[in-house]
């Protein structure tokens, strides 16, 4: 197979899934390396694609389906080790972690997508903080500051995760 149909199986594949899909899973089912996999994936972001990188894998982000009826954002500020109580916050109170954005002196706003929506995925993600070597959280530099895109089915379902963060000390500042 050459590599247009095979970038073309990726796409079919991830679009054709409800769940997040792995290199390796992709790779062994198109008979190449993980790392073609991963430049493939690259390639096609860069053509436009709408590919999300999850804990789990790699999944398609259909821009005709409104994921959330609501997003918000949170500024956070707290100590590494309190990344897994704020990630659990937002999940267990009905959020989804779409991203964490900084703001870095040098670059700009970067930001990450994280895609978590349950312990499951906040478990796999710091699995991946603990044991990927260089593979630390972008709050690291900027001293534990940074916000996190929010995904709720309402703005009471946000409110809710903002004021138990609050509670817990880890909100930074709630922008309105």
């Amino acid at each position: 197979m050459n590599a247009k149909a095979r970038r073309k199986e990726i796409l079919n594949t991830l679009r054709g899934s409800d769940v997040p899909v792995s290199a390796s899973s992709l790779a062994q089912q198109l008979a190449v390396s993980r790392q073609i996999i991963v430049g493939d994936v690259a390639l096609l972001r860069a053509s436009g694609e709408k590919i999300a990188s999850t804990p789990r894998g790699y999944i398609f982000e259909d821009p005709s389906s409104a994921a959330f009826p609501f997003e918000g954002l949170i500024a956070c500020c707290h100590a590494p080790e309190q990344l897994q109580e704020e990630l659990y916050t937002i999940v267990d109170f009905g959020g989804y972690v779409i991203n964490v954005m900084i703001e870095h002196p040098l670059y700009g706003q970067l930001s990450g997508a994280l895609n978590l929506g349950s312990r499951y995925d906040v478990d796999l993600f710091l699995k991946q903080v603990r044991e990927e070597d260089n593979a630390k959280p972008l709050s690291i530099l900027t001293n534990g500051v940074h916000l996190h895109r929010i995904g709720c089915r309402d703005k009471e379902t946000f409110d809710r995760i903002r004021n138990s963060l609050e509670n817990k000390k880890i909100i930074f500042a709630s922008p309105d």
